[in-house]
């Protein structure tokens, strides 16, 4: 059996929700033998891959149980184990990536919004091939790591398509402290070419880039990273996602998605406006060129 996947634990989640305070006995009567309840419980726990049809099924029996199942929420649903049955581009690194990292990608392909805070590096989506190489190769921490930098800076770059496909393209929304933006690389070149990225990217309408200063107040940011990617009108499929030396966490739970954004708010008012951040990224790397 397949580890469940972030994707599964949110469609089982939400079908969760919906069941409301009926026993999965009960709905599996409900349904007239359509749904064991053993069934039932491999989908809400994530232990096993919904079909589509399914998944309708059940929308189908709780829309008649009165539950709001609305027609966004029911393309939402059924897109989301769908794409989940697919498989993506990274499937061909599966030697290199981890599950969780396998996770990550794929939910950026899926996502509408990602709201990113970086207090130590440039976002990964926004890296240069030179940077991304430099900035793996400083944090590896084992040699296994070390022995797959060429794979990683690949999958890194192919990561960041979805900022520039032609249909429905991601929203980024970066806030990165100051001082990622004058830590120096092995070479002048490298950090050149990567404020240079942050300027060219920034234009776009899809991308917005602020910089919140050294000198700012004391603020939330201070307490670590983390990234919010949205899925759309449907706040309740949203997922936090932090990032340290060895792991990677993911924080589902609705109640603490939304504490996280409420603090990304905080920080896009303690930093720079976005045209104030583009003129300051310009003015730091002039300094670094004199």
């Amino acid at each position: 059996m397949s580890a469940p996947t972030v994707r599964r634990r949110r469609l089982g989640a939400k079908l969760r929700a919906l069941r409301g305070d009926l026993t999965l006995e009960e709905v599996s009567e409900r349904s007239k033998g359509t749904f064991a309840v053993s069934k039932l419980s491999r989908i809400e726990t994530a232990k096993s891959a919904a079909k589509a049809k399914d998944v309708e099924q059940l929308l189908d029996l709780y829309a008649k149980l009165g539950r709001k199942v609305s027609a966004e929420l029911r393309a939402a649903l059924v897109i989301l184990t769908k794409e989940g049955a697919q498989r993506g581009w990274w499937h061909s690194y599966r030697g290199v990536l981890t599950p969780v990292h396998e996770d990550l990608i794929s939910l950026e392909a899926e996502a509408e919004s990602v709201c990113t805070w970086q207090l130590g590096v440039i976002p990964g989506l926004l890296q240069t091939a030179e940077y991304a190489r430099e900035i793996i190769r400083t944090t590896a921490m084992s040699e296994a790591v070390e022995a797959k930098v060429d794979a990683l800076v690949e999958i890194r770059l192919a990561r960041q398509a979805i900022l520039t496909r032609d249909s429905d393209p991601l929203t980024l929304w970066a806030i990165i402290s100051e001082q990622a933006l004058r830590s120096t690389t092995q070479t002048a070149d490298a950090m050149d070419e990567q404020l240079g990225r942050l300027l060219s990217l920034g234009k776009r309408p899809n991308i917005n880039i602020q910089v919140l200063r050294s000198g700012a107040p004391l603020h939330v940011g201070q307490l670590g990273t983390f990234t919010v990617l949205g899925f759309g009108p449907h706040a309740d499929l949203d997922v936090v996602h932090t990032e340290g030396l060895t792991s990677l966490l993911y924080i589902e739970d609705h109640d603490k998605v939304a504490v996280h954004r409420d603090a990304y708010q905080r920080l896009t008012s303690a930093a720079e406006s976005v045209e104030a951040s583009a003129k300051l990224i310009t003015e730091i790397r002039r300094k670094n060129n004199t």
